[in-house]
């Protein structure tokens, strides 16, 4: 595990998946810049304690992708200078009308969960990844509730554009497994009542976001083209590039 694996995370206390997407090789030999794009579970539980760590980093845009009904339960990021709020949802079903069986194949599970998503949730991914693309939004943090799902496909589909490699995108959405194992913990201590969190909730293995990176390029031939599709222009993948590969 090489340095930049060992310092990626930033720990908060009660925001377990918060990390920076940067440091991965990219197109033309060129490196995802650090500081730029961090990825996180949700941020409403960012209090007293990690105001001062949070505001070190000095982001300029939260891009929260939870359903409304999330929000409304768990509310927003707190409130800090400069700091501008978007909420973004993609459209898509609830994962309870598909119900994960136990003993199935848990990625072919998650993977078709995120093809929904792909397929209804257009102008939401194509939204946060143009506002990740303008430079003068960074540093962004783009986060849903666990931060592995929704927030996995958006980073997966940019780190794709940024032409780092399949196997490396998917051991970055697979650290979210540790992540969740560390915010089950917390959700078991914090409220001994609840429910343990069904397993596809705490999982993300990595052959899940091989299988929807491959199935998207079979779809739609590649990355850029299923985003194109989507709304993202031209302009604005050259924007990604320019902006997040040093």
């Amino acid at each position: 595990m090489d340095s930049i694996e060992v310092n990626r995370r930033i720990p908060f206390t009660a925001a377990f998946n918060f990390r920076d997407v940067g440091g991965y090789h990219g197109q033309d030999g060129r490196t995802v810049r650090t500081g730029r794009l961090y990825r996180s579970d949700s941020l409403h539980r960012i209090g007293d304690a990690d105001r001062d760590a949070f505001a070190a980093l000095g982001v300029r845009t939260v891009i929260d992708l939870r359903r409304p009904h999330e929000v409304e339960r768990d509310g927003r990021v707190p409130d800090f200078d400069g700091l501008t709020y978007r909420h973004i949802h993609p459209d898509h079903a609830e994962w309870e009308e598909q119900p994960y069986q136990p003993g199935g194949d848990l990625a072919r599970y998650l993977a078709d969960r995120y093809a929904d998503l792909a397929r209804t949730g257009t102008a939401g991914l194509a939204e946060a990844i143009g506002l990740i693309a303008e430079g003068a939004n960074a540093p962004v943090v783009v986060h849903c509730v666990a931060g592995k799902d929704r927030t996995g496909i958006v980073c997966g589909l940019t780190l794709a554009v940024l032409g780092v490699d399949d196997a490396e995108i998917a051991a970055d959405y697979s650290l979210s497994t540790e992540a969740s194992q560390r915010f089950s913990a917390w959700v078991a201590a914090t409220f001994p009542d609840s429910a343990p969190l069904p397993t596809p909730f705490l999982s993300s293995p990595a052959e899940a976001m091989l299988l929807f990176l491959a199935e998207i390029r079979e779809g739609h031939g590649s990355v850029d083209d299923y985003l194109r599709q989507a709304g993202v222009t031209g302009d604005q993948l050259a924007a990604l590039r320019t902006n997040l590969l040093a």
